[in-house]
């Protein structure tokens, strides 16, 4: 049987991080994936240049049922570091938007660069490798892979979430974490498009294609979110970055409000303008809205799209005014696992140690990434709690073993 101080299941962004930094420090480390192609979360992401980090990544930017858990990784690991990593590398990058750090060039030079890493803490590789059993022996884990039995005093669990499933993502961390008695956060799809009813998307699924910036809000108190970014119409609901990152908030049966003119109060622009000339309603929304989409909400407020905006009463064009900077919708569903780019919920962070994330009751078992109650908002915000969370885990073991 192969014996190891550290065996890490899931050799995506947490998972490499991890091994690579206790294999560094010393350790004997093994990484165990059931992919046939490595790390293809991190290939696809970011269009293909990788997302990898946010300049601006704090604990305000993440969503958890204990919300303070994060801090503690977050401010051992900043993204300045993992850009430290990046110049020994010698891989270019760009900011994009917000604080979004990209490759000028591909996402694989993030593989590569993990990949290297781990070669340099010289890291046993099992891939394709499925795992059938996990079981304690004495101190150690005793665990029943394709290829063979291994035992490791460390076991790190960087299996991921569920969302899209068509690259490999399995409930397998969560299992494990039931195994164990470790309680689970019931997951569900973040960073997802939204979906509404046939009946009330009749009127909007014309727009299909059509983009704005727009504010959108839902939720109340600590579970309020509030972002300013573009919106796109799709053929049945809303997508684009204000949706997939209201998305994480939305709670099923709750609405979500959407202001479609955020730098400005509409109602004294549809007033000021039936004052200041005769133009036809459409023409004076296109002034602030895609052509399109006047067009249709004029329709949709039950007003003639023709009518010149003089002839017009105050009444209505207040009315108009209020749904722009007010439009409230309920969706019934989201677009699910298939388009999800991140879970939100997992292991419940109040059963591990935020210091280690080790499991409280389970000594020697971690949980990093995606697969634990810690969820980013859209933006690289993810890659950075894996590439902290692994790090928390590998100094914590590392100093264990002196």
């Amino acid at each position: 049987m192969d014996k190891f101080d550290v065996a890490v299941v899931g050799a995506g962004a947490a998972g490499m991080m991890c091994a690579a930094r206790a294999g560094q420090a010393g350790l004997r480390v093994v990484i165990i994936d059931h992919a046939e192609k490595l790390a293809e979360k991190i290939r696809i992401s970011g269009g293909g240049r990788c997302n990898f980090t946010n300049l601006h990544a704090g604990p305000a930017n993440f969503l958890s049922e204990n919300p303070h858990f994060c801090r503690s990784a977050l401010a051992r690991y900043t993204p300045q570091d993992f850009l430290e990593l990046l110049r020994r590398h010698r891989i270019r990058w760009h900011e994009k938007h917000k604080g979004q750090l990209f490759c000028d060039d591909s996402s694989e030079d993030i593989i590569a660069m993990l990949r290297r890493e781990c070669d340099a803490g010289r890291v046993h590789w099992r891939m394709p490798c499925r795992v059938s059993e996990v079981t304690r022996s004495g101190d150690a884990f005793r665990i029943a892979a394709d290829g063979g039995e291994l035992l490791a005093r460390h076991l790190v669990v960087a299996t991921g979430g569920l969302s899209i499933p068509k690259i490999g993502a399995t409930d397998w961390g969560y299992r494990l974490a039931r195994q164990f008695d470790l309680p689970v956060v019931e997951p569900r799809p973040a960073l997802v498009p939204l979906m509404f009813d046939a009946a009330t998307w009749e009127p909007f699924a014309e727009l299909a294609g059509v983009s704005l910036e727009v504010r959108v809000e839902t939720g109340a108190g600590r579970s309020r979110g509030s972002f300013v970014e573009d919106l796109l119409f799709t053929h049945r609901g809303l997508s684009g970055p204000a949706i997939l990152q209201i998305s994480s908030y939305w709670q099923p049966g709750e609405a979500i409000e959407l202001d479609l003119l955020p730098a400005a109060s509409a109602e004294p622009l549809l007033l000021e303008g039936k004052a200041a000339s005769r133009k036809h309603l459409s023409n004076l929304l296109a002034q602030w809205l895609p052509s399109r989409l006047a067009d249709v909400w004029i329709r949709h407020q039950g007003l003639p799209a023709q009518a010149r905006t003089s002839e017009l009463p105050d009444k209505a064009l207040r009315r108009m005014a209020a749904a722009l900077n007010h439009w409230t919708l309920k969706p019934c569903g989201s677009e699910g696992w298939r388009k999800a780019e991140v879970t939100r919920g997992g292991v419940d962070t109040r059963a591990l140690s935020s210091a280690s994330m080790q499991a409280n009751a389970v000594r020697g078992l971690y949980f990093i990434g995606e697969v634990v109650d810690v969820t980013g908002w859209l933006g690289g915000y993810n890659f950075q709690w894996a590439w902290a969370s692994a790090v928390a885990a590998a100094s914590a073991i590392a100093a264990e073993n002196g």
